[in-house]
């Protein structure tokens, strides 16, 4: 039964079911001409934050007239005050968040996401945001500080702290665009915290670790571990990047975005203009070429694949790419007599695959260099008996050079 006067649309239904089919009859059950079975429902479109409509449904109303007093005080509210009454504090979480993308860098976006799935949509959800108050905001973050998260370890005050501030910052947001009088995350008892302060990594600490396992929480090198690590890594390529970062501390993000044009050597002077960030853990989308050529330069096989994709993978189908090869005498060639490869096709499952092709591996290794409780992965350029990887890789360097950009 509907009733079309008014604002929006009035109806009657049950909730009986057919038995062979176990769905509801609704607004078809033949049991709605007894004024006393059923109840009273409306549903009613109202404006939206993002300039939309959203047809809002309510129900459980004895009589036709509670139902049409409903419909009209809800159809004359203005928009803000309405959304607050139709919402959920998950819809206007996950609304809040999309405003956010383009204004904020991605990490914070992302960071912000984490918080707002992982502990604010399941503890805060449910709520109309008309109906959220401080008393319920507090027994939410009372349940996240008890809450056992990585290591049997209850969420730390820092930890929790950060909750509350994307929360605020959300409904602070609902506030200024008029969803709501006051902000409940405001006036908040939360666990006061220390930060952990860090230690210098002695012998001391170091005897401590390797005898219980337990180490400080922030722990920093003496000079004496420090020149271990910068003697360790004398050799290595990056080593200017490895002094760089132990004599002025940069972050690891931004010695990753540097350019030539960022360095004065004449000056002696290194300015940070921009960053490298991850997103997700990944890398940033993209394609790149995997190359295999001859000593000389010349491509043998060429491979197209997504940024992301490790370069070990693609070692084998190279490798069964190559084209005859024809020489002075003799079939043509397919199989070379040794392969020359950088540290990322180092890896001990495709090291055997290779070798059982009949083909010699000079490929570069990955060492591992542990320092009081912090292991490193030292990247060797070459070893004594790698005759000359770096002409090589100048060869496939050229090579790349001439071809088209990947997309």
């Amino acid at each position: 039964m509907r009733v079309s006067e008014g604002p929006g649309q009035v109806y009657r239904r049950c909730g009986c079911r057919d038995e062979e089919t176990g769905k509801q009859f609704g607004a078809g059950c033949v049991r709605l001409a007894d004024l006393s079975h059923g109840r009273w429902y409306f549903s009613l479109q109202v404006p939206t934050p993002d300039g939309g409509r959203d047809r809002v449904r309510r129900g459980g109303f004895a009589t036709l007239a509670e139902a049409e007093r409903a419909c009209w005080e809800l159809a004359q509210l203005p928009g803000p005050e309405a959304v607050a009454r139709t919402w959920t504090v998950r819809r206007w979480l996950r609304f809040w968040l999309s405003e956010l993308e383009g204004r904020l860098r991605p990490t914070t976006v992302l960071n912000y996401r984490s918080i707002v799935e992982k502990y604010l949509i399941p503890h805060l959800g449910r709520f109309r945001l008309s109906k959220l108050c401080t008393k319920t905001v507090q027994r939410a973050m009372d349940a996240i500080c008890r809450q056992v998260v990585r290591g049997g370890r209850l969420n730390s005050p820092g930890s929790v702290s950060r909750i509350r501030a994307v929360l605020r910052s959300a409904l602070s947001e609902a506030r200024r665009q008029g969803i709501g009088g006051h902000n409940p995350a405001r006036n908040l008892r939360l666990p006061n915290g220390a930060r952990p302060h860090a230690v210098v990594w002695d012998d001391e600490h170091e005897a401590k670790w390797r005898e219980t396992g337990v180490r400080p929480r922030v722990a920093v090198w003496d000079l004496d571990n420090l020149a271990r690590f910068l003697e360790a890594v004398r050799d290595d390529p990056l080593f200017v990047l490895w002094w760089l970062v132990a004599l002025r501390g940069p972050r690891r993000g931004e010695m990753a975005g540097l350019r030539w044009e960022d360095i004065n050597l004449a000056a002696g002077e290194l300015t940070i203009r921009e960053q490298v960030i991850v997103i997700g853990g990944r890398r940033p989308a993209g394609s790149k070429h995997h190359i295999l050529t001859e000593g000389a330069g010349i491509p043998l096989a060429v491979a197209l694949t997504g940024g992301n994709r490790h370069d070990v993978t693609e070692l084998l189908p190279l490798i069964d790419k190559i084209p005859p090869v024809r020489s002075r005498r003799g079939r043509p060639r397919r199989r070379p007599d040794q392969l020359f490869a950088d540290r990322a096709y180092d890896h001990d499952k495709y090291r055997r695959a290779v070798r059982a092709k009949g083909i010699r591996l000079r490929i570069a290794r990955r060492v591992g260099l542990e320092l009081g409780g912090v292991v490193l992965h030292h990247h060797l350029s070459g070893t004594p008996d790698l005759p000359g990887p770096s002409r090589s890789k100048v060869q496939v360097s050229r090579t790349r050079g001439q071809l088209p950009p990947a997309p």
